[in-house]
Parts: structure tokens; sequence; C-alpha cells
């Protein structure tokens, strides 16, 4: 079975998720302890891992914010009772729903990647500090 777009993006997405859920775990403190340099040479490749997982989810916050612009789904609303009841108005509630799901969808991946990545921002600043 091929995986749909949607599917492969939602899987990225988790990934992503994981990798920044992952990231937040990791106790500074204990990267400079026990080690012959203070920890300094941990303590910038986990800063320069952070900054690029950061830098992955920057863009596909990007990606996400794209997708919930354009025009609005439910203009549908501003047309006549009689031209949502024709064939036409009909046949476009189908398009209408896949639209408003796919930003609902999107709407979800963006607040759970910014959520993520708000709560990883300061590990990086903290980082950066101790690395000198």
């Amino acid at each position: 079975m091929t995986a749909t777009p949607s599917q492969t993006a939602a899987e990225a997405d988790e990934a992503l998720s994981t990798r920044l859920r992952d990231l937040a775990l990791v106790d500074i403190e204990a990267l400079l302890a026990g080690s012959p340099d203070g920890g300094l040479a941990l303590t910038g490749a986990f800063a320069d891992d952070v900054a690029e997982a950061l830098g992955q989810a920057r863009t596909r916050i990007g990606q996400l914010r794209a997708t919930l612009g354009g025009a609005d789904p439910l203009s549908v609303l501003d047309v006549g009772t009689r031209q949502r009841a024709s064939d036409a108005g009909t046949a476009g509630v189908e398009r209408v729903r896949v639209r408003m799901a796919a930003q609902a969808e999107a709407a979800r991946a963006l607040a759970r990647l910014t959520d993520l990545a708000a709560s990883l921002l300061p590990k990086l600043f903290e980082a950066d500090r101790r690395r000198g």
C-alpha cells in the first residue's frame, strides 16, 4: 500500500515532534558533569542538534501556516440558498469539507510543533550560554 502525502507529512511531523520532545528531556547540568572538559563538547553538540531541530520545526511551521492561508472555505455561507441547493453547490460541498479537514489537521500539527519548539528554545539559549 502506498502512503498518501498527508500520511507522509503526518509521519514526518510525528518524527519531528518526537525529536523535539526528546531534546527537551536533556538535562544540561548532566551534560556538564563528569567530563574532563566540563561538558563543553557535549553541550556544544547538544546546542547544534537543538538548533538544527528548531530549524526543521521553523520550516515545517511555515509550511503549515501556508496551508491555513487562502480563501475562506466557509465563504459558501455568503451565497444564496438556491446556489447551495443546486447541483454545483452539492458537488462543491465535498471540496469544502476536504479543505476544512486539511486546515484542521494543519492547525493541530502547527499547534503541536509550535508548543514543542517554544518549550525547547530556552534550552538552546542555555546551552549556548554554557558553551561559551
